[in-house]
């Protein structure tokens, strides 16, 4: 339908005169799915170590998402996107810049393009009709021929297979008995990651691309994925296998017990010398070892999107509880469903106040009705 109304308009030939192509819908850029920056390109930001910008009109544009190489999104409307696009720089102060020049070389503004209130609306009241949404849903849930060709097992429950890299039967119910087991102490517990403040669900359960070398990229490889085939974090929730890899390996993320890197990266204490490695790779080490793992955080902690697999994730990892100055209540409600404890610092307390480095064991004693404080304690 979107289709339909965009060359109902006229817009088509033009949007794509320009570069705009319609190549997917709904969350093709919000989920990371826009695809790789030319090679050129691509490669002079990294041989160059650039900042570089998207301006886009979906409504998701945390770190890592979009695209991995561009570390900074702006949100806009789309004759916003275009406007930018023609200009070729967020440089530029749209108000006062021109976004080029015309055939005889004259500066073009913004304010000589941009369509007035009427004429949008008589461009919607004479292209967009009620019918077409009845229309184009009419069969909505008919699908293509390869969905109506595709075999469908019988039967009251889903038929898992084991060897899919897509959707995998969870182990979230594994040795789960009718009655819950009693709430246990924690104790001998290890920092997992020790975080700063606005530390999002996309930090914690990234939505966007996959790269080859992280846990995730090497599983999909060891099971005969090529990397033109990962498709993305989001596109791949529906197998644990993956999204455990991808716990807290955002591009972005800055744990402070593994300083000078960026990523998906900690320090596994349960050898001598601590060497830096991957989360996921520390948290198996730890669950050897069965060592019971914390988060320390700062304000802020889980606002973003992606909440199911940022408690999930979390949980799998075998972090018992965190530890932060504030959350977001939807984050914080997913921690306790998955069994994760989350625990706030008193009014004026964080890690750095009470001198926590993130290289102590934690004990705690947990009671029905209320926990008591957990405290660290230095090796």
């Amino acid at each position: 339908m979107v289709t339909d109304y965009i060359e109902r308009a006229g817009l088509t030939p033009y949007l794509e005169k320009l570069g705009f192509h319609l190549v997917g819908y709904g969350c093709t850029t919000c989920i990371g799915n826009s695809g790789p920056l030319i090679p050129e390109v691509g490669a002079a930001v990294n041989d160059n170590d650039l900042t570089v910008c998207s301006v886009l009109s979906g409504n998701r544009n945390f770190e890592g998402r979009i695209h991995p190489q561009t570390q900074m999104n702006f949100l806009a409307s789309p004759p916003l996107v275009v406007a930018y696009a023609l200009a070729g720089s967020l440089h530029v102060n749209l108000l006062h810049d021109p976004l080029g020049e015309d055939s005889d070389g004259k500066p073009v503004y913004l304010h000589d393009i941009w369509p007035s209130p009427q004429t949008i609306e008589d461009t919607i009241a004479a292209n967009l009709h009620a019918g077409m949404f009845t229309d184009g849903y009419s069969d909505l849930y008919a699908g293509d021929e390869r969905w109506q060709r595709m075999d469908i097992a019988e039967g009251d429950t889903f038929q898992w297979q084991a060897d899919s890299t897509y959707v995998r039967k969870p182990p979230f119910f594994d040795g789960m008995e009718r009655d819950p087991a009693p709430l246990t102490d924690i104790t001998g517990a290890r920092v997992l990651a020790k975080l700063g403040d606005s530390v999002t669900t996309d930090h914690i359960s990234p939505a966007g691309a996959i790269a080859p070398d992280s846990p995730a990229g090497r599983y999909l490889m060891e099971h005969n994925i090529e990397h033109k085939d990962f498709n993305s974090y989001g596109a791949r929730r529906g197998n644990h296998e993956v999204m455990i890899r991808g716990t807290f390996a955002n591009i972005r993320l800055r744990n402070h017990l593994a300083p000078d890197t960026e990523g998906g990266f900690t320090r596994d204490f349960t050898r001598a010398d601590a060497p830096v490695t991957t989360i996921y790779a520390a948290a198996e080490s730890y669950a050897a070892a069965k060592t019971p793992l914390v988060i320390l955080a700062g304000k802020e902690y889980g606002s973003g999107s992606s909440r199911d697999w940022a408690a999930k994730g979390t949980a799998l990892l075998g972090v018992r509880a965190v530890i932060a100055e504030s959350y977001e209540r939807i984050h914080r409600s997913n921690l306790i469903g998955m069994g994760v404890l989350p625990l706030q610092f008193p009014d004026g307390q964080n890690a750095e106040t009470l001198g926590l480095t993130g290289e102590e064991t934690f004990a705690g004693a947990v009671k029905r009705h209320r926990t008591s404080a957990i405290t660290g304690r230095s090796q």
